[in-house]
Order: structure tokens, then C-alpha cells, then sequence
């Protein structure tokens, strides 16, 4: 949004310059990206002069000798080139060293032998339009030698800012002065749209045309008013400047009303030759399919069945909320005019534009969604301009089509709110004051505020938070000290899963784990490499490529992408994990009633991997990193430790693990995870010479380690030592050994732990000899 200064001024003078009011609408909310100076380079060097005497060039047909009075009591010569120049006109005088719009300087020069000494100025030349037909001829009262920045304004300064999307309120001049008016206490012009115009005749704007909204979701409100007697031409001077700083194109009174209009108040208007207006009626309605129009940039476009046109009786003349139609565009020939002011629904404004690709001033405020109160606000500044501006008689009657008018909303702010949320006690006086300086009306009870939101702040004030927003931004955010939320309990501390964590990453990274961070996403063809082709997976709706288009169900994917870019690139001994989120589906169970399909997806849980690549061939330096299952069941046991739980391994089968090589992890009843070494397929699919994982569900590890150990006393009798061996067939798992040796060796048999294994005649074929230490 770009706020001229002086047009601000008009309405909130702070005395402040432009960047201390840029500055304090920063603290405020409404980011300041830059001041740009607009006009001419300064005004020292810019009069009022008079033509004492025009004659023609002596060699150049085109050019005039003009002998200018600039008020220093002797005639300075100008040549001059413009067609309209005359003597006894009132100009606006460039002296030499002038600094003009463009940034050139002035001097004086030399014309077909003339010397020339200023120059006799256009509009565009003192950067308050962009006519250059002709020089600005100015009003004969004023004296020669004045200052030409006190008749017009020739430099002026331009806020641009950022509004955010949430404050199409701040999308007008008179919006921001109201917050200027917040931030500094500077005092508030009344608001230039309450004024109404006096209309006159004896017929009614119900006579001249007939208004219909026949879909009242895409339309709200709908207002017209109708104008006779209307004289089209150039805009006055001050109009032209204000639009010009404020990046509009000055274009005709009519056209430059409407935006003058939307700048002012922020509320679009549009107007209509009325008498191209075919069968004097305006119907508001849902575009039929394939339905075409030529719109004011002279394209033609075609239009779907949810976006709104505005229509006559023969088909679409505007497009609503977006842009007009050739069909009832103003012309010089106008001489009445229907003026639009209406509301329409944001987000099918916004639909509409980014499916046509066209964006517009209106549709940029339309679809923040107005207020349906703008419309009249802006009937009535438009109908002073009319009438000023135009000539034109206002016929009596405002036709307000409104099918479901809104009540102003009304928000209770409790004043013990204020301290729980902003950290700072501010007085009641002074939350009052803040509110009613936006335009919040205020009545006071014991300790609660009933605080009516005006009307084009209802769209964002909905709630109490809303209210003390507005209350701390215009006091003052910097003046807020820093304290953490008055809460019941402990403040900003881990959670023990949390510290469980951390702690079991601090491990892996102990024993030289690097952590990688991959894409929780992944593809289909992936989950076919690992064996997992037929394993549900969450699918995206909307996924960035086929690569990453379903959930991934475990890690591993991830490190072994990793392991491969780094391996390709010549590191050797990788050992990297990851600690994050899966997605996986589960076979519905207690399915509540009416849930589709046969599948729900369970909450994405965390889980904790590894893998271990150990050093290849090709390099004179090899890591000390071992890829095989014992390295990988040692990371495991280490992670155990940590959470302070004992794991038990059990033979088990993963289509991506190698067979015979693979391992259950769990604990008691609790299944943990998995670990192994890598399937060779795996493998050769990611250009590996072979390595072992493991991965682990967290929230189990998690919920194991709360558990807390009853105490034992500690026995008096030193502890005994003693290895045994055990001879069993090939078939019977360590693991069995194991327990079976546990359960029968009674009460003070504390731990036992495979440290051997002997195969070989000794102990016959078909068996092995286990060395347990007890």
C-alpha cells in the first residue's frame, strides 16, 4: 500500500517526519519497506511566473520566445516548445539548478540560438501527473515569484507498506491515519466518508434502473445510486497528484473518482454508463458455464459456473469484484452514470482472480473480505465528488439491496485477562482510551469491557485475545517485559521422554553415530526394494513427485539413501542414525461407527535407527567401523543401558535383513524392534558392499524406562563367578540356552551371559558347545 504523506497529513498530522511515522507504525504492526520521495528534487528553485510576452521562434517553427516575469523584477527568457503557451498566462517556472522529477538538474541552454533561462513546466515535469501536452496554466491571482510549492504540490513523500492480510482496514488512506492516530495520540480528522450529498429532483434512482442479487452468497450487500447530467473530462489538479504518488494513472473525473474513492476508505467502486446499461437492470449472479466477456483491458474471457458476474438484461457486464466490461464502460460521450458499491464474498474473489490471472486494486480488497457497511460509506464520498468534480445531479435514493444484514459484534474483555496474557498490568483508563482511539466503543462494568468492534475491523477482532492485541501493539510491544506464562506447574522443562531422548542420542553420538535428518516421504519403488511392496503406507494427496508421494513407514529408507550419497563419494565406515517420525497403517480394529474403508492411520510414533557400513575396498585408510549383526546388536545393548531396561533377542525374519542374520529385539512381553545385517539385494539396490541395522520404537523404549526398579538389599557375601558349557543341537537358539539356564538356576543365580562357541568333533556333529558365565 502506498500512503502519500501529504494525503495522510490531511487526515493525522503526528509531528513527526515521514520515517518517525514510518517507524512508529512498525511498532505497531504495519511493516514500512521503504519512503520514497515523489515530485520534483526540492522546491527552492520552482516559482509562479507570468508570460509578459510569447513570440515565435526566429528558426524553429515549434518553439516559442517567452519573456517571463519570475518575480525578481527583471524578465527571464524561456524558450518553450508547448503548444498552448500564451501571453498573459499564469505558469509554473523552473529555474536554472532545479532538480527535476527524473533527477536531472537544470541549467540554462542554448535553443536554435536563443539562450533559454528555466523552463515553463508540464505536469509530468513536476511529477504530479503524467500530462505533457501542454504546460500547466495555473490560476491568474497568483503573484509572480511565489513559491510554487505553496499552490501546488510539487514534492511529497510515499509510506509503501506492507499490510497483512488479516487488515484490508489499512488498504486506505483514512485507515491509516487511524492507526497513525493509535500510535502517536495525534488528533483524528473526521472521517471523510460520513458526509453525505444533498440530492435533488423529483424522480427516484429505483426509476432509472432495477438491482437484483440472485445468488446472496457470492454478493452480500449491493448499492446503487444513479447520476444525471454528468460532465466527463480531465481531473483537477490535486486529484491528478494524490493518484499519481499513489501509483494510479490519472484517466478521466469519472475513473479517477472510483479510485480515488477506493484509496481514500478502501472500498472499490464501479460505474456504469448508465445508458448502456441494456434494459436498465443489474442482476448479480453465478456465471452459466462457458459464458464469455470482453473486460476494461480489452480481453476476452471465459468463466466458470463459480465465479460472480454482474449482468444486465442481455448478459454480463462486469465481472464482480474483479473488473468492469467494455459493454457499460464510461466514455466522453457519458452523461449518466450508475456508481457500484458493493460487497462480495473473499474467498470466491479470490478463487475468481487466480483462475482468470487477474488481479486487480478491487480484488486485491475485495478478497480480504470488506465489511457490508463500506458500501455506503463510499456511496457518500463518491457523491460529493460526483457532484463537485462532475457537475452532476444526484438523483434522490440509494437502491441497497442487503438480504441478510450483519449486527455489529460485541466482544467481552475481562481486565484480569490482561495480566495473564500480556505479562504487564495496564490500567483499565489507559485500555479503554487505547480501544476507543481505533474506533472501539466502550462501555464499563465491574472489571469486564463490552467492547463493540466497528465495522471494518469485524472481519479480524472475534475474540478477547483480539481485543488485548489491539490494546498492547498501540502501547507499546518493546515496553512488555520478558516473563515466562503465569501457569499451574513446572515451566519450560523436558519431559522424561524427552530427556530419554536426548539422552539415547548423546549415546549413539558417544560411540561415533552420525545423525542425519532425511525427507519423512518417500516412494513406492523404495518400499519394493526392501521387500515391503504389499506393507500399507499413508499416500499423499498432493505429493511433490512419484519419489516422495507415500509416508515413510520405518528409517531405514532414509539411511540407507544417505549411506549411498556418501559412499559414492568416496567415505568409507559410515555409522549414521536418525530419530524421528514414521506414518504406518494398521488393519482396523474398534473402527468408530461410520469410518470409511477398512484401514485407519495410526498417529505417526517415533523411532530411533542405526546403520552400520563397514570399510570397503578402493581406499588406503579404512574406519574403524565393523557392518555385521554383533556390531549392531552391541549399539543396541548400549541403548539399552541407557534407558536402564534388559533386551532379549530372538530369531526372526525381515524381508530386507539377511536371513539367519536377523534378530527381534524386545523386552518381557514388549516388542522393541528389529536389527540385522542387510539383506544383499539391499544392499546391491543401494550400491553398498554390505552393512547391519537396527531400528527401534521409541515410545516403548520410552515407556519401559519408566519403570523403576524396587530396591534389594545389598548382600554381605562377596559375588561368585562361574563358567559352564553347555552342549545343544545347531537348531536350539542361544537364547533358549540362555533362559532355560536362568530359570533353573534358582534365586541367587543373578545373571548369565553367552561369552563362547564351540563347534567342532569334540561335540559331535549337528551340535555346539555354548560357554555361559553365570
Amino acid at each position: 500500500m502506498r500512503v502519500p504523506v501529504t494525503w495522510l497529513r490531511e487526515h493525522c498530522d503526528p509531528p513527526l517526519d515521514a520515517a518517525g511515522i514510518g517507524d512508529r507504525l512498525d511498532l505497531t504492526g504495519t511493516e514500512l519497506e521503504r519512503i520514497e520521495q515523489v515530485g520534483v528534487g526540492g522546491v527552492a528553485n520552482f516559482v509562479v511566473g507570468k508570460v509578459v510576452a510569447c513570440e515565435r521562434h526566429p528558426d524553429a517553427d515549434r518553439l516559442n520566445v517567452c519573456l517571463v516575469d519570475d518575480g525578481s523584477g527583471a524578465n527571464r527568457t524561456i524558450v518553450c516548445g508547448a503548444p498552448n503557451v500564451a501571453t498573459g498566462q499564469t505558469v509554473a517556472v523552473a529555474l536554472p539548478g532545479a532538480v527535476m522529477p527524473d533527477g536531472s538538474r537544470l541549467g540554462e541552454a542554448e535553443l536554435r540560438g536563443v539562450k533559454s533561462s528555466g523552463m515553463i513546466c508540464a505536469e509530468d515535469e513536476l511529477g504530479i501527473g503524467a500530462g505533457h501536452a501542454g504546460i500547466l496554466v495555473l490560476d491568474d491571482g497568483l503573484s509572480a515569484g511565489a513559491p510554487l510549492a505553496a499552490h501546488l504540490p510539487i514534492v511529497d513523500e510515499v509510506l509503501e507498506l506492507e499490510i497483512t492480510p488479516n487488515r484490508p482496514d489499512c488498504l486506505s488512506v483514512y485507515g491509516m491515519a487511524r492507526e497513525v492516530h493509535a500510535a502517536t495520540g495525534a488528533p483524528l480528522g473526521d472521517d471523510p466518508a460520513v458526509a453525505d450529498a444533498i440530492a435533488s429532483g423529483e424522480d427516484s434512482a429505483a426509476d432509472h434502473v432495477a438491482i437484483e442479487i440472485a445468488d446472496p452468497e457470492i454478493c452480500l450487500r449491493y448499492t446503487a445510486r444513479v447520476y444525471e447530467d454528468v460532465t466527463v473530462g480531465p481531473s483537477p489538479t490535486w486529484l491528478r497528484q494524490r493518484l499519481t504518488a499513489a501509483g494510479q494513472r490519472s484517466i478521466s473525473n469519472i475513473v479517477d473518482i472510483s479510485n480515488y474513492v477506493m484509496l481514500e476508505c478502501g472500498q472499490p467502486i464501479h460505474t456504469f454508463d448508465l445508458d448502456r446499461v441494456r434494459g436498465a437492470q443489474i442482476v448479480v449472479r453465478r456465471a452459466g458455464p462457458g459464458e464469455t466477456m470482453t473486460t476494461l483491458d480489452g480481453t476476452a474471457r471465459t468463466f466458470s459456473s463459480q465465479m460472480a458476474l454482474i449482468c444486465d438484461a442481455e448478459g454480463p457486464t462486469g465481472i464482480g469484484g474483479v473488473m468492469g466490461g467494455q459493454v457499460s464502460e464510461v466514455s466522453d460521450a457519458t452523461t449518466r452514470v450508475l456508481v457500484e458499491a458493493a460487497t462480495f464474498s473473499g474467498p470466491n474473489i479470490l478463487r475468481t482472480s487466480k483462475a482468470l490471472n487477474l488481479r486487480s486494486e478491487a480484488s486485491t480488497r475485495f478478497e480480504k473480505q470488506l465489511h457490508p457497511e463500506n458500501a455506503l460509506a463510499a456511496q457518500r464520498l463518491t457523491a460529493r465528488l460526483m457532484i463537485e468534480l462532475c457537475g452532476a445531479r444526484m438523483v434522490p435514493g440509494t437502491i441497497d439491496v442487503y438480504p441478510e444484514p450483519l449486527a455489529p459484534r460485541v466482544v467481552v474483555l475481562r481486565m484480569e485477562r490482561v495480566l495473564g496474557l500480556l505479562g504487564k498490568a495496564i490500567c483499565e483508563d489507559e485500555v479503554v482510551g487505547r480501544l476507543e482511539s481505533l474506533g472501539f466503543g466502550v462501555q464499563r462494568g465491574a472489571g469486564v469491557l463490552d467492547v463493540t468492534v466497528p465495522y471494518w475491523r469485524d472481519a479480524d477482532v472475534q475474540r478477547e485475545a483480539d481485543l488485548l492485541e489491539e490494546v498492547v501493539r498501540t502501547h507499546g510491544l518493546e515496553k512488555l517485559p520478558v516473563t515466562l506464562p503465569a501457569r499451574r506447574g513446572a515451566v519450560g522443562r523436558l519431559t522424561a521422554e524427552q530427556r530419554l531422548q536426548r539422552r539415547l542420542e548423546d549415546a549413539l553420538r558417544d560411540r561415533g553415530l552420525d545423525e542425519i535428518v532425511a525427507w519423512s516421504f518417500t516412494a513406492p519403488d523404495t518400499l519394493a526394494r526392501l521387500g515391503l511392496g504389499a506393507e500399507p503406507a499413508l499416500k499423499l494427496s498432493n505429493p511433490l513427485s512419484e519419489e516422495q508421494s507415500v509416508m515413510r513407514p520405518l528409517l531405514l529408507p532414509g539411511l540407507l539413501d544417505a549411506a549411498r550419497e556418501n559412499v559414492a563419494r568416496g567415505t568409507r565406515g559410515l555409522a549414521l542414525f536418525e530419530s524421528a517420525h514414521v506414518y504406518r497403517h494398521a488393519d482396523l480394529l474398534d473402527a468408530p461407527v461410520g469410518s470409511p474403508g477398512g484401514r485407519l492411520p495410526v498417529p505417526e510414533g517415533r523411532h530411533l535407527a542405526g546403520l552400520l557400513i563397514e570399510a570397503g575396498s578402493g581406499t588406503w585408510r579404512r574406519e574403524p567401523v565393523q557392518g555385521d549383526f554383533y556390531a549392531a546388536k552391541g549399539v543396541v545393548e548400549a541403548i539399552a543401558a541407557v534407558a536402564g531396561i534388559k533386551l532379549e533377542f530372538a530369531r526372526a525374519t525381515q524381508p530386507f535383513l539377511h536371513p539367519g542374520r536377523t534378530a527381534s529385539v524386545s523386552c518381557g512381553d514388549h516388542a522393541l524392534g528389529w536389527v540385522g545385517e542387510l539383506h544383499p539385494l539391499v544392499t546391491a539396490a543401494w550400491d553398498l558392499d554390505g552393512g547391519a541395522a537396527f531400528e527401534l520404537d521409541f515410545a516403548v523404549l520410552a515407556f519401559l524406562a519408566r519403570d523403576v526398579e524396587a530396591f534389594t538389599d545389598v548382600t554381605s557375601f562377596p559375588a561368585v563367578l562361574q563358567d559352564i558349557a553347555v552342549v545343544a543341537p545347531l537348531e536350539v537358539e542361544a537364547a533358549t540356552v540362555r533362559s532355560t539356564v536362568l530359570a533353573a538356576g534358582g534365586g541367587l543365580l543373578v545373571a548369565a551371559e553367552v561369552f563362547d562357541v564351540y563347534v567342532g568333533e569334540q561335540v559331535g556333529a549337528g551340535n555346539r558347545s555354548l560357554a555361559l558365565r553365570l
